[in-house]
């Protein structure tokens, strides 16, 4: 399962960073051009200044001309995975404010590598598209849904809702970031974790998203260990990490 999704990861980061499979794959790191590509994933308006992904060899950094002589200085001798440790960011940090950016955190990001039979039991609401829109601006679901209102670029397909009678105890969601890549979100409310709530509902939206023939994705922080388990617990594994700058 995971090595069927990783061949469609690289055909999706291919688009998303203006390369090919074979630049993610290859022994030295690579530094393309910015490119808004048809069926990128786009999560911040315009061009991209810079974005660096790796699956855990090599990176491919795709950035503005003008960082490319300190891009190729930098990755120079470097392994790829060590451009996303403390240090390498710093430096890079300091450079991209020199153009009036700074670097994002770290997404740690997952996909399937096996299917998980949902355990636990629990009563489950679905909604899907429109029915989601009441509770946008809801400040409990900030990661289940686009919050505060929806975004057009990356429209919420699926939530499905633990609950108890009319009490909402948690809520999973995807949006489709990419034609056919839909994002997983999870919040459980406090006084309902560590009761297999985000498992559960994860796991039910990872089965309903691979039934349509879609790729049900997952990121997180490198230090949410709740959502990391989370993930672990509905079949995904870690498939590759990424960053990007954002304007100060």
């Amino acid at each position: 399962m995971f090595k069927a999704y990783a061949e469609r990861l690289l055909r999706q980061l291919s688009l998303d960073y203006n390369c090919t499979p074979e630049d993610l794959r290859a022994r030295e790191n690579r530094i393309t051009c910015p490119a808004l590509k048809e069926g990128r994933r786009s999560y911040s308006p315009g061009m991209p200044f810079l974005q660096m992904a790796t699956l855990g060899g090599n990176a491919v950094v795709m950035a503005d001309e003008r960082l490319h002589g300190f891009l190729r200085d930098m990755i120079r001798d470097t392994e790829g995975h060590r451009l996303f440790e403390i240090g390498n960011l710093m430096k890079l940090n300091a450079e991209l404010k020199k153009y009036g950016y700074r670097i994002d955190p770290t997404h740690h990001m997952f996909l399937p590598s096996r299917k998980v039979e949902p355990a636990g039991g629990f009563q489950v609401k679905w909604f899907f598209d429109d029915e989601i829109r009441p509770f946008y601006g809801d400040p409990r679901f900030p990661n289940a849904i686009a919050y505060p209102e929806p975004c057009p670029v990356r429209p919420d397909r699926i939530v499905v809702a633990a609950v108890e009678g009319e009490k909402i105890l948690g809520m999973a969601g995807c949006s489709e970031d990419a034609p056919h890549w839909q994002q997983i979100g999870i919040d459980v409310l406090p006084e309902y974790r560590s009761r297999g709530i985000g498992s559960y509902l994860v796991t039910l939206l990872t089965n309903r998203i691979m039934e349509m023939g879609d790729v049900p994705f997952y990121g997180t922080a490198a230090a949410n260990i709740r959502s990391q388990n989370i993930a672990y617990n509905s079949g995904f594994r870690p498939a590759w990490v990424e960053t990007e700058a954002e304007r100060i």
